[in-house]
């Protein structure tokens, strides 16, 4: 309704944040009113689309689900109350964003796959709209480059649906994920493993897993920062979610099968694109690679397969997220106030900007996994996993060189994100034109940033918050 509100003329950004408010709002709401001694999908609702497919368009809730909308409405009013003015097409612009985030919305709140998959189409097709209209730098090359990879990865994911819907017994056909679980917990379902590599392939492009990867860096640092934002802290979290959702819990032998493909494309994440993120010289560079490497720890999350190391994916998941479009809103405000993010062009700004400068130092720890923020719990519990699972495999090599890399890229993390705090914010001040002129974060620009600070320490102190949900959903 806030888009058509926005269409008809309405007033565009006050619009676009009442809505994400009430979103945030309603999501509080829903996860406080959870009843985790039941557990499962709450607040169903159904409606009958083709029944003779047994496709219906269902919503409901889970722990993991509600912890992913957590996620997207956060970052959704974050991005919104962030946005600078937009002098090109306001309507159209606060539309875009209104529909990665409601497209986000539905794909978290969907049983069914079809409908799950629609949604995130519906989230991803704004976004190469705003990088060609909005974006900088080289953004006609970023958005087609983004279109062709995800594009390809979501083509194959819908393949995948597909594959897996005519894979059911004839006459219990269904896109429902829980009547999909229910026949491959009664021995009634046994999908092909090729199945598998070709919803792993798919997700894990949409995610930037390793080879499929080069489309984030240019697609992060050419998009309007609340875009990126979105996307590189909910949007990109979709694929991950599906692994979560169906893939992992309908393919356990599969998984098993190529673990070690899984554990060495991961590693490449963690290493591989971690040095490239140290050798970056701007900062959105840096961010955006470094956003690629972290997913890699996540994947290993994922590949444990037990309780400890998937609830960890699922809260590094949230954190990364937060984290992650904080850091990208705060960079935005810095290449407004400086029209460079070059490293040698920049130093010393903590005297001119102190609010800003205390934002990113917590930004910068909240990243690298600083205990008390939400991405050190999840990732001690991803390592812990891990662990577990190597040992429970008599000292399974290729899980002993991905956890040790995982651990060695919390001290890579340290390196590149130190270095760009200081290389800032830090040393002699240039005395340009651009830095002279660089004035503080005002009150409107500071809250938002602020409230996701808050939320990862909130949910970093106390983890419990979130992970009696995240357990619920994986037991």
């Amino acid at each position: 309704m806030a888009v058509f509100f926005i269409a008809l003329g309405g007033p565009a950004r006050f619009t676009a944040l009442l809505a994400t408010g009430l979103n945030l709002l309603l999501t509080l709401f829903l996860f406080a009113r959870y009843d985790q001694l039941i557990g499962g999908w709450q607040y169903v609702r159904e409606m009958a689309v083709l029944p003779q497919l047994r496709l219906n368009f269902s919503l409901g809730a889970d722990g993991l689900s509600l912890t992913m909308l957590l996620l997207t409405t956060l970052v959704s009013f974050a991005a919104i109350w962030t946005a600078p003015k937009i002098e090109r097409s306001p309507q159209l612009f606060y539309c875009c964003l209104l529909l990665i985030s409601g497209g986000l919305v539905g794909a978290f709140s969907s049983i069914d796959l079809f409908f799950l998959y629609g949604f995130h189409e519906i989230a991803l097709i704004p976004v190469f709209i705003m990088i060609g209209i909005w974006g900088s730098g080289d953004r006609q090359r970023a958005a087609w480059k983004a279109t062709l990879y995800l594009g390809a990865g979501s083509f194959l994911v819908l393949l995948g649906i597909v594959a897996l819907y005519l894979s059911g017994p004839a006459g219990l056909r269904s896109f429902d994920v829980r009547s999909l679980l229910e026949m491959a917990q009664s021995d009634l379902f046994h999908p092909a493993s090729w199945i598998y590599l070709l919803l792993l392939a798919g997700l894990g492009t949409l995610v930037s897993l390793f080879p499929f990867h080069s489309w984030a860096p240019s697609t992060y640092s050419s998009a309007p920062p609340s875009t990126a934002m979105l996307h590189a802290g909910v949007l990109k979290k979709f694929g991950l979610y599906g692994l979560l959702r169906f893939v992992l819990p309908l393919f356990p032998e599969a998984v098993t099968q190529f673990s070690t493909l899984l554990l060495a494309l991961l590693t490449c994440n963690i290493l591989y694109i971690g040095y490239v993120t140290m050798a970056q010289r701007r900062l959105d560079w840096t961010l955006a690679y470094s956003s690629v490497m972290h997913m890699g720890t996540i994947f290993l999350g994922l590949a444990s397969m037990n309780m400890m190391g998937l609830s960890g994916a699922g809260l590094f998941m949230f954190g990364h997220g937060l984290s992650i479009a904080l850091l990208l809103a705060l960079c935005g405000a810095l290449k407004r106030r400086t029209t460079t993010l070059e490293y040698h062009e920049l130093g010393g700004l903590a005297k001119l900007t102190p609010r800003l400068s205390l934002l990113f130092g917590f930004a910068t720890m909240a990243s690298l996994g600083l205990p008390g923020f939400t991405n050190f719990a999840g990732e001690v519990l991803i390592f812990f996993g891990a662990t577990a699972t190597a040992v429970i495999d008599h000292g399974s090599l290729p899980f002993i060189v991905a956890t040790i890399a995982a651990v060695w890229g919390v001290v890579i993390s340290s390196i590149y994100m130190l270095r760009a705090y200081r290389a800032v914010f830090f040393g002699a001040l240039r005395e340009t034109a651009r830095c002279a002129a660089v004035q503080d974060l005002r009150p409107f620009e500071f809250l938002p940033a602020s409230l996701l600070i808050v939320c990862l320490l909130v949910t970093g102190i106390f983890p419990k918050l979130l992970l009696k949900m995240l357990t619920l959903a994986f037991s």
